[in-house]
């Protein structure tokens, strides 16, 4: 019995195919169909029941799968220690972030973590917040950097490097710039054009609209801020996005009340050397 057959094993049952387990293991599907039968062969059952397209567990199979992913999982724990005890970094990253992300410490510090670890092949997910966050949760990705109004989950290690509140964006000359605080109220009666749902600045609007209970329901959803600011310049309605976004030639109006909007980034629960490593240098350079 040896380590790879165990990997194989679990990896046809996780995906139900022989030939999308070898994809996702990057070896030949024969290979993995050989190691497969000669495990069998060795531990003397059946672990899978071939007579249809889709590969299925038998009952012997179903009853070792737990201990194989046992195994498996403190073999990866020996050589996560291992790493971090020699100073080590080395293995895989998925990172997820907001769209169109541009933030000089994001990208300072993921060119430094490229540069450090060279042996660490990452991933980059682009994506709106809240499907990054459930990613994080579902250990589908293992560093984020993620908009949002409210809390993340305690689940996270996380560091937020801005806090701001929501305003609106207006064309200089604009009757809403001679006034000091706009009530959400007066969004009801104008196109809103503000980021898509799953933004944290698409989460801060709904959420004031609860507060002050009036819905507000955008004209247009755009996924990038400049788009949204592009189309208020030229009379396509106001903006509603966090205030450092505001600029000439557009005027930011503070709303009473406001709700926050924050940048965080987040690390999963129990990291790896190299998502920890990541997240480290992130937390500083942002």
């Amino acid at each position: 019995m040896e380590l790879h057959q165990l990997r194989y094993v679990v990896e046809v049952a996780r995906l139900g195919s022989f030939t999308e387990a070898a994809r996702s293991l990057h070896v030949s599907q024969s290979g993995v169909s050989a190691q497969v039968a000669k495990l069998e062969r060795e531990l003397r059952v059946s672990l899978f029941d071939r007579s249809t397209r889709t590969p299925r567990l038998t009952l012997e199979g179903r009853t070792m799968i737990p201990t194989m992913q046992a195994v498996l999982a403190g073999v990866d724990s020996i050589e996560r220690v291992s790493d971090e005890l020699n100073g080590l970094v080395r293995g895989s990253v998925r990172i997820g972030t907001i769209i169109g992300c541009t933030i000089p410490g994001f990208l300072d510090g993921f060119a430094e973590f490229r540069a450090t670890y060279p042996g660490v092949s990452a991933t980059l997910v682009e994506d709106d917040s809240e499907p990054l966050i459930e990613g994080l949760l579902r250990g589908e990705l293992d560093v984020i950097l993620v908009a949002h109004c409210e809390p993340l989950p305690a689940s996270f290690a996380s560091l937020m490097f801005v806090d701001e509140c929501i305003c609106v964006g207006v064309p200089e000359g604009h009757p809403w710039c001679q006034i000091d605080a706009l009530d959400m109220r007066e969004l009801a009666e104008v196109d809103v054009i503000t980021l898509a749902a799953g933004t944290g600045i698409r989460a801060a609007l709904e959420l004031m609209g609860q507060a002050a209970k009036c819905d507000i329901q955008p004209a247009v959803e755009a996924h990038s801020p400049d788009t949204a600011l592009g189309l208020v310049a030229r009379g396509a309605g106001v903006a509603v996005l966090a205030e450092s976004m505001i600029g000439p030639p557009l005027r930011a109006v503070p709303l009473r009340n406001a709700a926050h909007a924050a940048l965080s980034v987040a690390v999963r629960q129990s990291p790896g050397p190299a998502a920890r490593a990541l997240f480290d240098v992130l937390c500083r350079t942002l």
